[in-house]
């Protein structure tokens, strides 16, 4: 099997988060770390890449939001349904490294995908890390991801979820009315054997970064995922490329003294 070449897949479920955003499960039985992203392509429309954001040896599971053709048209699988996939690419969240250390995951939005697929990781594999701190935001209730999964977080993990607005009133779900970064300043964090994980939009991100680093962080505990389009995957066609490094391959996830401060770009 060429490693280069989509090969088909089948659709175990389809399950819709939110208006905009859905989740596959597929039958995809390939070794992948937190973090790592898959192309997936609709023959005859085109190729995008998108983040595992579950850890299993017996499936993958995407999260996917409709903003272009390709994700339009995938917004219409069924489960039984085929679909094309090459991967999984690039590097993840060095977990094994970090074992033995207290985990601050932040995510906004669809960001939340990426971090997904490391608190599943966690579950995995709870022995291995001490506190687990999750900062969620997201813009409205009903853009909320992971509703059912969110319960489960409560019950286990320090979880904070924020909303920038709440047009409606009363909703289902425990979610503060602000942004996620006035929750990071709020809390109590020990940077002493700590890393953060990021994930998001690069405003979000900047000023969450800017609010570790004043509460004792170092650049070298903060893990950034890029959000950046990967044609090719393979670093061969340099439009993922960030300050001299390619995001599919050198990443997307990096350490955020490795590549300097892109989110103020």
């Amino acid at each position: 099997m060429n490693p280069y070449l989509p090969q088909p897949y089948t659709i175990l479920e389809f399950r819709r988060e939110s208006p905009d955003t859905f989740t596959l499960t597929i039958d995809l039985k390939k070794r992948h770390s937190p973090g790592q992203f898959v192309q997936v392509s609709v023959p005859g429309i085109g190729e995008a890449p998108i983040s595992i954001c579950s850890d299993s040896r017996s499936y993958v599971k995407l999260n996917i939001r409709e903003i272009g053709n390709v994700t339009r048209a995938l917004a219409k699988s069924k489960k039984g349904g085929k679909i094309w996939i090459r991967g999984p690419y690039g590097k993840g969240y060095p977990m094994k490294a970090l074992e033995g250390k207290n985990l601050v995951l932040i995510g906004g939005g669809c960001g939340v995908a990426p971090l997904k697929g490391v608190i599943d990781y966690i579950e995995h594999h709870r022995s291995k890390y001490r506190d687990i701190h999750l900062f969620l935001g997201y813009r409205s209730p009903e853009e909320i991801l992971f509703k059912k999964e969110l319960r489960e977080w409560k019950k286990n993990y320090r979880l904070e979820v924020t909303i920038d607005q709440n047009q409606h009133g009363a909703f289902c779900y425990d979610a503060k009315v602000g942004f996620v970064t006035e929750a990071i300043n709020a809390a109590v964090l020990d940077p002493h054997k700590s890393a953060a994980f990021l994930c998001g939009p690069p405003v979000m991100m900047k000023a969450s970064i800017d609010l570790l680093k004043q509460k004792g962080f170092q650049e070298d505990q903060i893990f950034i995922s890029a959000e950046r389009l990967m044609y090719c995957a393979l670093g061969v066609c340099c439009h993922c490329m960030i300050r001299g490094k390619f995001t599919c391959v050198d990443g997307p996830v990096f350490r955020y003294d490795e590549i300097g401060a892109f989110t103020h770009d």
